[in-house]
């Protein structure tokens, strides 16, 4: 049976879901395929996805990058836009939880719920499929934005496994937090709703950290908040990765051990994430 036919529930007879890890890895993956599909049909999506980072690397080297102090090196644009591109990197990942929130919500609206409930599949794979076709489209715009950075003047310092351990970790960042993108698509009742309160909350999740200016500029009291932000642990871990550290590495415990707690971090909003949106669609879904 495939999920476009919806004869699962003949009469309203109530369909038992199909359990197991691999009955739900396979029907998270063909919800993946359609979702992915569904991008290829409306490019839209990806092209406009794209526009805001790139804007966002234009503007804040060539504009903000002669302006902004890094300690140990003198304000320029090359030397921000070291500095800013792993930031961008993290914020290009996390705000992809506007479009899973607003696909969730908008597939909800549509019935695609009901649909989905009349076929013996996994109640997780709706979900996973979803975050999953949202992990592949953030990969591909992540491999178009870095290719926009090197036109600009960043550059990678260290070697190809360092590299795709950075990219590896923004991916699981961005992965965990596609998860709070779905429950949000899950509680409201609108893709309006769902593009306003998937982006409201990140903007101070990302503006108060390492990304765009050094935590030490900040007041006292909203330092520890910085560092300890999952945010700023992957955008430190990517720095020193990509080799675009500048200057020593703040004296804080989050920083000194970056990549650990961006993994810890990650793993642990994905855990209860996941569960919160399997559980609140379980509910949706009768």
């Amino acid at each position: 049976m495939t999920l476009s036919d919806t004869r699962g529930a003949i009469g309203g007879a109530p369909v038992t879901p199909r359990r197991g890890v691999a009955a739900t890895a396979h029907d998270s993956w063909v919800v993946a395929k359609r979702n992915l599909r569904r991008m290829t049909r409306i490019p839209e999506i990806v092209v406009f996805g794209l526009m805001q980072p790139v804007m966002f690397v234009l503007l804040f080297s060539y504009v903000m990058g002669g302006a902004i102090a890094i300690p140990g090196a003198q304000p320029s644009h090359q030397t921000y836009i070291e500095y800013l591109m792993a930031g961008i990197f993290a914020q290009t990942v996390t705000f992809a939880v506007a479009g899973a929130s607003a696909g969730i919500a908008e597939d909800m609206t549509k019935g695609l719920v009901d649909r989905f409930r009349s076929l013996p599949m996994s109640r997780a794979a709706v979900l996973t499929g979803r975050t999953l076709a949202d992990l592949v489209q953030t990969a591909f715009i992540l491999v178009v934005l870095a290719l926009v950075a090197l036109l600009v003047g960043w550059r990678i310092h260290n070697g190809v496994l360092d590299m795709l351990a950075a990219f590896g970790l923004l991916l699981l960042l961005g992965y965990a937090f596609s998860w709070i993108g779905a429950l949000i698509g899950l509680s409201v009742r609108s893709p309006e709703a769902a593009t306003s309160a998937g982006l409201i909350w990140l903007f101070p999740l990302t503006f108060v950290s390492n990304a765009f200016v050094p935590v030490s500029s900040m007041p006292d009291w909203l330092q520890p908040v910085a560092y300890w932000n999952p945010f700023s642990a992957t955008v430190q871990a990517c720095r020193s990765l990509f080799g675009n550290q500048l200057g020593p590495v703040p004296d804080s415990w989050p920083m000194q051990h970056a990549a650990l707690v961006s993994v810890v971090w990650s793993v642990l909003i994905m855990a209860v994430f996941s569960w919160l949106a399997v559980r609140k669609y379980r509910r949706a879904a009768g």
